[in-house]
């Protein structure tokens, strides 16, 4: 609901100094007040602050509209959208226009006289922001008459004429005057239905069944588009190219720590996950993305790694949840001595999952990579060789430099420690006991000096992991999927 102190007619609005101006002209405004005080410009955008941003701020201040060019996962439409929270938080408007007219701008033959009738009288309504943003995703089967609107049968029925324009029904673009318009996937939109947008971008006016229709539309278009040299479903034809004023081009996170970022701000998670395991996910995401087997211009979308880490959460959950059924909750969950079982003298703690944990997603996530042609049937052996060439980046650039030969001397004399996925963190720290130098690789991991058991036992995996694919540990996978670290024959 609106504020009560906004006026409440159209003479109140004169006298309260109200001022007309267009929607390119308030978001120039609302943005240059924004870079003046410092304030954020847009929110849950992640790694454009240098790029993207910069381009589109550019584009805003001139006017312009614009399309965004990407593969797909790159936050195309997380960034359209965010466009919205630079118009006024209220804007009035015409009660029951189907245009969301001005009152100080009327455009329509029934606005017009409306106004003329009632003068400073005319009651006014207030538009919140949010409901000034329209968006159509192009599909082959869009007709001009979605975008821009066809006549009415049910009016002419009712005895109007073809010549009147109270006859036509507005399609999207138009009810989103006043407003920010956006085409999602601007190719995939038929070539004639493209033309239909041609006078909105330049004369901003349209055209319905033969009416030339002066009807000055007020708005922004945006559009996202993957590269024209990926999608083989269209193009953009050359004339609406022409009239975008900015073609912005977006892309991936640029460095591990935005990649990261991006995971932090967007996956849901339902356990715990320690920042080396998010670590192994990010470089893997990146390393799939680079991989010769993997079709560039497809893309690997961020939404790749966000998977990756719900689905890494989901699987210590469902470790704890197993677990649980069998064994008694404080020590499948917080690590209390057998003996201890039926007295719960440990709250509940949040599963923590492991590096172990991240195989499963080479088979759930392979259906979001596009392979070359030629990889066929071999899609779950290349990510879990990436997958392994990840965990082995982030123990180097982790632990680096640190003895962990107290590690090394767990499998000495044949001895072997044996973990997977349903081997609860207390029995996995039972075997191991207390090892010199897992204070240090705590330490390094972000963990501190007081862990739960589930987060120390997910730093002792991933020691025992990253040793293991140094060739300094020996592994093997048993029939009941347990895994089992030894000495290297």
């Amino acid at each position: 609901m609106p504020p009560a102190d906004l006026p409440g007619t159209l003479g109140a609005l004169r006298a309260a100094g109200h001022p007309y101006r267009t929607v390119k002209q308030e978001l120039r405004d609302n943005l240059l007040a924004r870079l003046r005080d410092g304030r954020p410009r847009f929110t849950g955008i992640v790694g454009y602050d240098d790029t993207v941003l910069p381009e589109v701020e550019r584009a805003l201040l001139a006017g312009h509209d614009m399309v965004l060019l990407g593969e797909r996962g790159q936050g195309k439409t997380r960034l359209i959208r965010s466009l919205v929270t630079l118009l006024d938080e209220w804007t009035p408007v015409i009660p029951g226009s189907v245009l969301n007219e001005h009152p100080l701008h009327p455009v329509t033959p029934a606005a017009l006289a409306l106004v003329a009738e009632a003068g400073d009288d005319l009651p006014i309504g207030w538009l919140h922001r949010s409901m000034r943003y329209g968006e159509k995703l192009a599909t082959p089967d869009t007709s001009v008459g979605d975008l821009i609107g066809d006549v009415d049968p049910i009016r002419l029925a009712q005895g109007r004429t073809l010549g009147d324009p109270e006859t036509i029904h507005f399609g999207l673009v138009p009810r989103t005057n006043r407003g920010i318009f956006a085409v999602n996937e601007l190719p995939d939109l038929a070539e004639r239905i493209q033309v239909a947008l041609l006078n909105v971008l330049e004369e901003r006016d349209i055209q319905v069944r033969g009416y030339q229709l002066r009807l000055p539309l007020d708005l922004l278009l945006v559009a996202s588009a993957n590269p024209e040299d990926y999608t083989n479903r269209g193009r953009i034809i050359t004339p609406l190219k022409d009239r975008f004023g900015a073609e912005i081009r977006t892309h991936y996170p640029t460095d591990l720590e935005l990649e990261l970022e991006l995971i932090r701000q967007e996956a849901d998670l339902v356990a715990e996950v320690p920042e080396h395991v998010l670590e192994v996910l990010a470089r893997f995401a990146r390393a799939v993305r680079e991989s010769p087997s993997v079709d560039p211009r497809s893309g690997v979308s961020a939404r790749f790694a966000i998977a990756a880490a719900e689905t890494v959460a989901a699987a210590a959950l469902r470790r704890a949840g197993l677990l649980a059924a069998s064994r008694d909750r404080d020590e499948v969950l917080t690590g209390a001595p057998s003996s201890t079982a039926g007295v719960n003298k440990v709250p509940f703690l949040t599963p923590v999952a492991r590096v172990g944990d991240a195989v499963s997603v080479t088979s759930t996530l392979r259906g979001k990579v596009e392979f070359e042609s030629g990889e066929e049937g071999r899609e779950i052996e290349i990510l879990g060789h990436l997958l392994r060439t990840a965990t082995a980046e982030t123990f180097r650039a982790r632990l680096a430099g640190l003895d962990l030969s107290g590690f090394t001397a767990l499998v000495d004399d044949g001895k072997a420690i044996e973990t997977g996925e349903l081997v609860p963190a207390a029995e996995l720290l039972r075997q191991v006991g207390t090892v010199p130098g897992l204070a240090k690789v705590l330490d390094r991991l972000g963990i501190g000096d007081a862990p739960s058991p589930g987060q120390a036992a997910a730093a002792v995996e991933f020691v025992l992991e990253g040793l293991h694919l140094n060739r300094r540990l020996g592994k093997d996978v048993t029939d009941s999927g347990r895994t089992r670290y030894g000495g290297r024959d």
